[in-house]
C-alpha cells in the first residue's frame, strides 16, 4: 500500500508529456532526470520498482538513486551509484560506468613466495600486472610475470619449489611396472605418460625424497596374464632391485599380487577394479588408487532405487572381476528388495546371452564386459533390438568416450548401427578427476593437469586407452613418494636407507606398507585415501549417452549415501522405462445383459412355481388333485423355487461382491441348487417308483394297489434329500469352497504401449474339487438314468392313486436330458464366463419350467373347465342340504361306476360277436366239406346221423361264452 500510495503522489513525474516523442535530453526540467542505460554485460537496480514499473516510466524523481551491477565474474569500473539532481542530471555524469572482466583472484596470492601487484587495484582488472617472487631455499618454476587481459592472466600461475641435492648425488630407487599397450583395456596408452610427468614432480620437489630418485622400468603387459608372466619374471630377475611393483588390469595384477608376497614386495596398481583384489588374505601387500569395482554397486543400486526398479538383467564375460563383482551386486540388490531375474555369461561370443536377454523379455541390464567385449554385444544388441525407449543398459564408465565409433574387425555393424544401439545407456564411473578443481599436492589443478597431459599424448585424449584413468596413475605415485619419503625419515623420523632394499627386507617392506596404509594427500584425482583392504575411496559419476557423447547427470558419495543429481537424464520414451512388461490384471466379468435377462426369467418362475404352489394347496381337497399326491407336487414346486433362485448367485461375480463375500455365494450356489434338485426330482422320482414298483407286478401287488399309504412317499423323498444334505455339509466342512483365480494368456493391447493384459477369471472350487463333482455327479447321474428308465417302464399304467404319473414321466424325460447335457457342457465351457453361465442358468429355467407346466397346468385345466374346483361348502351352499350333497356325491359314483360296466358289457359285446363271427365260419367250412345227404327214396327227408340229444343251439353256446366271459 505505502508503495502505491508513493507512485500516486509521483504519477506527475513519470508520466510522459503530451506530445513528447524523441531524444529526451538529460538537462532541464522539473520533472526530475531521464532513465539512462545500463553498460554493457550489467544493469541497474531501481530501488522500490518492480521491472514492470520501471518500463512504464521516462523520468525518476530528484534525489532517487540507481546502483550499477555486473554480471559473471566482472567488476564496476566507475561510479557504482549516481543520483537525481535538481537540475535534471545524474551526479558523475562525465565519469562512465562500465563492466569489466576481472582476473582470477588466486595469482594475487603464491605459497611460499610473494606478489607485487602493480598497474591496478584488488581485485585486478585488464591491464594489471603481478610479479611472482620466491622466499628463500626456493626457487620458481614457471613465469614470474603474467598480465591480466580480458579476464584471463597472460601465463599459468608459477610456483616455489624447494631446492634439491643435485642429481648426481641423488641415489635411484627403482619402479617396476606393466602397462598395458593393447589388450581389453589399453590403459597404459595414457598412464604410463602421467606417471612419467608424476615422476618428474616428484623428482623436481626437494621436500620430498631430497636424497632419492625414482625412476621407472616398464613393459607392455597387453593386459594378458601370460604376457606379464614373462615380464614380471624379467622384473624380479634382473638388477635393478624394484622396490614396488605397479601393474594395471585386473588380471594381471592378481597374478602381480599373488607373487609379489614371495619376495616382500608392495603392489601398488593405478587401474585394476576386481573386487578380488580386497581380500587380505590373499593379496597382502596390494595397493590400488583405482577403487574397487564393487564400488559402482552401490550408485547402481541406488539408481535402481530411484527410478521404481526391482527387476534386473545381467551380462558379464567370464572373468574374475567381472564375476566378483556381479556377485557383490547380487547380494546389494537381495537387501534393497531388487531381484535379478535373469543372468547371462559369455566368454567370447555374446550373441547367445543377448539372445536369451531378448528371450526373457530383460528391460534393465547391466552389463559388465571389457571395451572390445563391449562392441560385441552391442552388435548383437543392435541385431536383436534391445534398444530404444523401452532399455536401459548399465555400463562401465572406464570406456574410451568413442569406444562404439572404433573400427572392429570382428563386428559387422556400422558405426550408426552402433550410435544408434548405444543411445540413452548409463554409465558409473569412479571419479578420477577432482571436479572441485582444487590444487593439489602437486600445486596442480585437475584441468591444468588434464591441459598438461593432453600435449604429452600422441593421439587425440578421446582415442587413447586409460585416459580417464590417468589420474589415478598419477596420485599413485605421488602415494608411493609421500610413503617412501615418510620410510626413509623424510617426514622429520628417523627412517630407514631404501638404497638397502631386498626381496629379503620384510623390514623395510612393512615400513612402507603402515606408510602407505596411512596415506592421505588431495591429489588430481581428489582426495587419496586406503581402506583396511588398500582399495581407494571415491566418488561415482554417473554420466548417460545423449547424442552420441557422454553427460554428467549426478554423483554419488557411497560413504554418505548422498545422491547429487543434476536432472539432466533423458529418455527416448520422454520417461523413465519400466523394469518389465507392465502387467495389468483384470477380471473377466459376467456380461450384465445376460445375467439381467437369465434373472427375469428366473424371477417370472419363482413366481409361476408360487402361483402352482398356491393352486396346488388351494385346491387339495378336490379328489382328482388328492389323487396326484398333492403334497409331493408341492414339494416339487419348492424344489423348482429353488432351484430357480440358485441362477442369481450363480450370475455373481467380483463385478457385485467383494472378495470377502465370495465363499459365501458359493455355498449358497451349491446348497441352492443340490436342495432345488433334491427336493424337485426326488419328488417326482419318488411317484414313478412306487408307480412302477406296485402296479407292474399284477398279482404280488393287489393289496398295494388298494392302499397306498403316502407316508412311504414322503419318507422315499425325505431319504433323498437327506442323502444330499448329508453329502453336502461333509463338503463343506472336510473341504470348503472357496475364491480361486484362473489365469489366462497374456493379451496385447493394439495401442503402442509397454504393457500387457492379464485376463483373470472368479471361480468356486476346492482342494478336492473333481473327486466331491465325482460323487455328487454320479450319484445325480444314476438317478436321472434310473428315472428315464422308470418312466419308459410305466408309460401304459393306469391308475388312480396317482393320476398324472404320465405327467411326471415326460417332466422326468425333460429333466434328465437336460441335465446329462448341461453338466458336461458347462464344466468343457468353464473358462468361458458367459457360455457356461448361459448354459447352467437356462437348463435350470427350462427345466423348471418345463416340470411345472407338465405337472400343474393340466389339472388348472381339467378343474377350470369341468368345474370340479368347487368345494364342498359352494356344493351345500347351493343344495341347501349336506343330505343331498352325499346323495349327489353316491349317485356320481354309481353313474362313474355304471360308465365303466357298460364299458365292460360293450367290450364284451364286441367279443361275442367276433366269436359268432368265428363260429358261423367254422359252420361253412364244414358244411363244405361233408355234402348233403341224397332224399330217401320213399320220398321223406334225407338221412343223416341222428343228432346228438345233448348239442346245444348256435345261440345257446354264444350266451354260455359270453356269461363265463364276464366279471
Amino acid at each position: 500500500m505505502l508503495l502505491l500510495l508513493l507512485l500516486l503522489l509521483l504519477a506527475p513525474l513519470f508520466l510522459r508529456p503530451p506530445g513528447a516523442g524523441g531524444a529526451q535530453t538529460p538537462n532541464a526540467t522539473s520533472e526530475g532526470c531521464q532513465i539512462i542505460h545500463p553498460p554493457w554485460e550489467g544493469g541497474i537496480r531501481y530501488r522500490g520498482l518492480t521491472r514492470d514499473q520501471v518500463k512504464a516510466i521516462n523520468f525518476l524523481p530528484v534525489d532517487y538513486e540507481i546502483e550499477y551491477v555486473c554480471r559473471g565474474e566482472r567488476e564496476v569500473v566507475g561510479p557504482k551509484v549516481r543520483k537525481c539532481l535538481a537540475n535534471g542530471s545524474w551526479t558523475d555524469m562525465d565519469t562512465p560506468s562500465r563492466c569489466v572482466r576481472i582476473c582470477s583472484k588466486s595469482y594475487l596470492t603464491l605459497e611460499n613466495g610473494k606478489v607485487f601487484l602493480t598497474g591496478g587495484d584488488l581485485p585486478a582488472l585488464d591491464g594489471a600486472r603481478v610479479d611472482f617472487r620466491c622466499d628463500p631455499d626456493f626457487h620458481l618454476v614457471g613465469s614470474s610475470r603474467s598480465i591480466c587481459s580480458q579476464g584471463q592472466w597472460s601465463t599459468p600461475k608459477p610456483h616455489c619449489q624447494v631446492n634439491r641435492t643435485p642429481h648426481s648425488e641423488r641415489r635411484a630407487v627403482y619402479i617396476g611396472a606393466l602397462f598395458p599397450m593393447s589388450g581389453g583395456w589399453p590403459g597404459g596408452q595414457a598412464c604410463q605418460p602421467a606417471v612419467e610427468m608424476a615422476l618428474e614432480d616428484v623428482n623436481s620437489r626437494r621436500d620430498i625424497l631430497p636424497d632419492y630418485e625414482l625412476k621407472l622400468i616398464h613393459h607392455d603387459s597387453k593386459c594378458d596374464p601370460g604376457q606379464a608372466t614373462k615380464y614380471l619374471y624379467e622384473l624380479l630377475y634382473n638388477d635393478p632391485i624394484k622396490i614396488i611393483l605397479m601393474p594395471g588390469c585386473s588380471s594381471v595384477s592378481t597374478l602381480v599380487a599373488e607373487a609379489a608376497r614371495m619376495w616382500n614386495l608392495i603392489v601398488l596398481s593405478y587401474g585394476s577394479s576386481s573386487p578380488a583384489l580386497s581380500n587380505r588374505q590373499r593379496f597382502p601387500t596390494f595397493f590400488r588408487t583405482h577403487p574397487s569395482a564393487t564400488l559402482h554397486n552401490p550408485t547402481r543400486v541406488k539408481l535402481f532405487e530411484k527410478w521404481g526398479w526391482k527387476k534386473i538383467a545381467t551380462i558379464q564375460q567370464t572373468t574374475e572381476v567381472f564375476t566378483s563383482t556381479l556377485d557383490d551386486l547380487e547380494e546389494r540388490v537381495k537387501e534393497a528388495g531388487i531381484e535379478i531375474t535373469f543372468r547371462q555369461s559369455f566368454f567370447s561370443d555374446p550373441a547367445v546371452p543377448v539372445k536369451n536377454l531378448k528371450r526373457q523379455d530383460a528391460r534393465i541390464i547391466v552389463g559388465l564386459f571389457y571395451e572390445t567385449e563391449a562392441r560385441k554385444v552391442f552388435c548383437e544388441v543392435y541385431k536383436e533390438r534391445l534398444f530404444g525407449k523401452k532399455y536401459v543398459w548399465f555400463l562401465i564408465g572406464w570406456y574410451a568416450d568413442n569406444w562404439f565409433k572404433i573400427y572392429d574387425p570382428s563386428i559387422n555393424c556400422t558405426v550408426d548401427e552402433m550410435t544408434e544401439a548405444v543411445e540413452g545407456h548409463i554409465t558409473t564411473e569412479i571419479v578420477m578427476l577432482n571436479p572441485a578443481n582444487t590444487r593439489s599436492i602437486s600445486n596442480m589443478t585437475s584441468q591444468e593437469f588434464v591441459e598438461k597431459l593432453t600435449k604429452r599424448l600422441k593421439r587425440h585424449p578421446e582415442e587413447t586407452g586409460g585416459f580417464q584413468e590417468a589420474p589415478l596413475a598419477y596420485d599413485a605415485i605421488w602415494a608411493l613418494a609421500l610413503a617412501l619419503n615418510k620410510t626413509s625419515g623424510g617426514g622429520g623420523h628417523s627412517g630407514v636407507r631404501l638404497e638397502d632394499f631386498n626381496y629379503n627386507n620384510q623390514t623395510i617392506t612393512d615400513q612402507i606398507y603402515r606408510a602407505m596404509n596411512s596415506s592421505s594427500f588431495e591429489g588430481v584425482s581428489g582426495h587419496v585415501v586406503f581402506d583396511a583392504s588398500g582399495s581407494r575411496m571415491a566418488w561415482t559419476l554417473i554420466e548417460q549417452l545423449q547424442g552420441g557423447s557422454y553427460k554428467k547427470i549426478g554423483y554419488y558419495d557411497s560413504t554418505k549415501d548422498d545422491l547429487s543429481w543434476s536432472k539432466t537424464d533423458k529418455w527416448i520414451g520422454g520417461s523413465p522405462p519400466a523394469d518389465q512388461t507392465l502387467v495389468i490384471k483384470t477380471f473377466r466379468f459376467l456380461s450384465q445383459k445376460l445375467f439381467i435377462s437369465v434373472s427375469v426369467l428366473s424371477s417370472l418362475g419363482i413366481v409361476l412355481a408360487v402361483v402352482c404352489l398356491s393352486f396346488n394347496i388351494y385346491n387339495s381337497h378336490v379328489r382328482y388333485i388328492q389323487n396326484s399326491q398333492p403334497n409331493l407336487n408341492n414339494l416339487t414346486a419348492v424344489g423348482c423355487s429353488l432351484a430357480l433362485a440358485a441362477v442369481f448367485p450363480l450370475g455373481l461375480d467380483g463385478y457385485h461382491i467383494g472378495r470377502n463375500q465370495f465363499p459365501f455365494v458359493c455355498q449358497a450356489r451349491l446348497w441352492l441348487l443340490g436342495l432345488g434338485f433334491s427336493l424337485g426330482y426326488g419328488s417326482m422320482f419318488t411317484k414313478i417308483w412306487w408307480v412302477h414298483t406296485v402296479f407292474t407286478k399284477k398279482e404280488e401287488k393287489k393289496e398295494w394297489r388298494k392302499t397306498l399309504e403316502p407316508w412311504k412317499l414322503y419318507a422315499t423323498v425325505g431319504l433323498l434329500v437327506g442323502m444330499d444334505v448329508l453329502t453336502l455339509a461333509i463338503w463343506q466342512i472336510v473341504d470348503p469352497l472357496h475364491r480361486t483365480i484362473e489365469t489366462f494368456a497374456k493379451e496385447e493391447p493394439k495401442e503402442d504401449i509397454d504393457v500387457s493384459i492379464l485376463p483373470q477369471l472368479e471361480h468356486c472350487s476346492s482342494r478336492k474339487m473333481n473327486t466331491w463333482l465325482g460323487i455328487f455327479y454320479g450319484y445325480k447321474g444314476l438317478l436321472l438314468l434310473l428315472g428315464i428308465f422308470l418312466a419308459y417302464e410305466t408309460k401304459s399304467v393306469s391308475t388312480e392313486k396317482i393320476n398324472d404319473h404320465r405327467a411326471v414321466g415326460m417332466a422326468i424325460y425333460n429333466v434328465a436330458v437336460l441335465c446329462l447335457i448341461t453338466a458336461p457342457v458347462t464344466m468343457i465351457l468353464s473358462s468361458q464366463q458367459d457360455a457356461a453361465f448361459a448354459f447352467a442358468s437356462l437348463a435350470i429355467v427350462f427345466s423348471s419350467y418345463i416340470t411345472l407346466v407338465v405337472l400343474f397346468v393340466p389339472k388348472m385345466r381339467r378343474l377350470i373347465t369341468r368345474g370340479e374346483w368347487q368345494s364342498e361348502a359352494q356344493d351345500t351352499m347351493k343344495t341347501g342340504s349336506s343330505t343331498n350333497n352325499n346323495e349327489e356325491e353316491k349317485s356320481r359314483l354309481l353313474e362313474k361306476e355304471n360308465r365303466e360296466l357298460e364299458k365292460i358289457i360293450a367290450e364284451k359285446e364286441e367279443r361275442v360277436s367276433e366269436l359268432r363271427h368265428q363260429l358261423q365260419s367254422r359252420q361253412q367250412l364244414r358244411s363244405r366239406r361233408h355234402p348233403p345227404t341224397p332224399p330217401d327214396p320213399s320220398g321223406g327227408l334225407p338221412r343223416g346221423p341222428p343228432e346228438p340229444p345233448d348239442r346245444l343251439s348256435c345261440d345257446e353256446l354264444i350266451l354260455s361264452t359270453a356269461r363265463a366271459m364276464a366279471p
